[in-house]
């Protein structure tokens, strides 16, 4: 038992997993913050178009419901398209802003990469200047050493 509660422990304590978590808790903010935007901006916005005061009500009524003295003797029959069409709007919002991010990251690391390529780059020609440079020293004392032999 305790191998499988230290097993545990260093599972759960694992970086990747405290990473997950927090991205979970993010995204289910993420999540609430897309659908307040779609319910208490777009909506409205799509609701003056097209004259429905409430989106999720959208609906086309197949056959009518039978009401009788106050009491519904066959229900409608109708295709509620309204919570779809809010879904819909929903994933794309949050496909768009995931793509948005994304390239964000994705620019960034390109950046950064061409950056460390540059320093790289920079870092060899210093190398090739000092070993320019040492080798052109080294040539001198030889010929200097030559010189003094000769005479």
């Amino acid at each position: 038992m305790k191998k499988f509660i230290e097993d545990f422990k260093a599972f759960a304590l694992k970086g990747n997993i405290l990473d997950m978590a927090v991205g979970v808790v993010i995204g289910g903010a993420f999540g609430k913050i897309v659908s307040s935007l779609v319910a208490d901006i777009i909506t409205p916005l799509i609701s003056l178009a097209t004259g429905s005061l409430n989106f999720t009500d959208l609906k086309w009524v197949f056959k009518a419901a039978v009401v009788e003295g106050g009491e519904v003797i066959t229900p409608e029959v109708a295709m509620t398209y309204g919570n779809f069409l809010q879904a819909i709007i929903d994933f794309l919002i949050i496909a768009l802003s995931i793509f948005i991010v994304l390239r964000i990251i994705m620019n960034a690391e390109k950046k950064l990469a061409s950056l460390k390529k540059k320093e790289e780059e920079a870092e060899e020609a210093a190398e090739e200047i000092a070993q320019d440079t040492e080798i052109s020293l080294l040539t001198e004392i030889r010929d200097m050493l030559k010189d003094q032999k000769a005479e």
